[in-house]
């Protein structure tokens, strides 16, 4: 089996929102601490590029969340591989993904996190895919909403492979 990539956002274009999304959340947390979770390890990009230009003053965790195997969809069998090292009562926190596909995974984590009484919950996702979805899933900031293709680049990837890819590409399987 061969595998292409094809060019569906341009490293320009991603750099260029995720700029739009930290000021956006600049302005929501103005005056205010704001923590980040970035769920491994796909979000790790996109958290670094939104942090970097977040103006307000910023801690993070990272969190290992999974429900792929190395197939290209969702098992729904959700899995914490990695819990947070920080307690976030009372923060203002808001969870990174790098995609909200079926939101399976999603709710169930949001489920957990608004246990352990945050004082603000948000969802922030580079890419959505509503078309997918399943579970009822609130995104707070969303940077680009897409079509049902299996994409990687930016943190994302195909069995491990592709997420040094400086833009959002899909994958063509052969």
């Amino acid at each position: 089996m061969s595998e292409t990539v094809r060019v569906m956002l341009e490293e320009d274009v991603v750099n260029k929102r995720i700029a739009e999304l930290a000021k956006a959340l600049s302005e929501e947390f103005e005056g205010e601490q704001l923590h980040l979770i970035c769920i491994l390890k796909g979000s790790i990009f996109f958290t670094c590029e939104l942090a970097k230009r977040i103006t307000v003053p910023v801690t993070m965790d990272f969190m290992s969340v999974s429900s792929y195997g190395s197939g290209t969809t969702s098992s729904g069998n959700v899995i914490i591989k990695k819990d947070l090292d920080e307690d976030i009562e009372g923060k203002n926190v808001v969870v990174i993904e790098d995609i909200i596909d079926t939101g399976r995974t999603l709710a169930s984590l949001l489920k957990l996190l608004e246990k352990r009484n945050p004082k603000k919950l948000k969802l922030c996702t580079l890419l959505d895919k509503p078309d997918r979805r399943i579970a009822d899933v609130s995104v707070d900031y969303t940077g680009f909403v897409i079509p049902d293709e299996f994409v990687v680049g930016y943190g994302l990837d195909y069995d491990q492979r592709y997420r040094n890819l400086p833009y959002i590409g899909i994958l063509e399987l052969s």
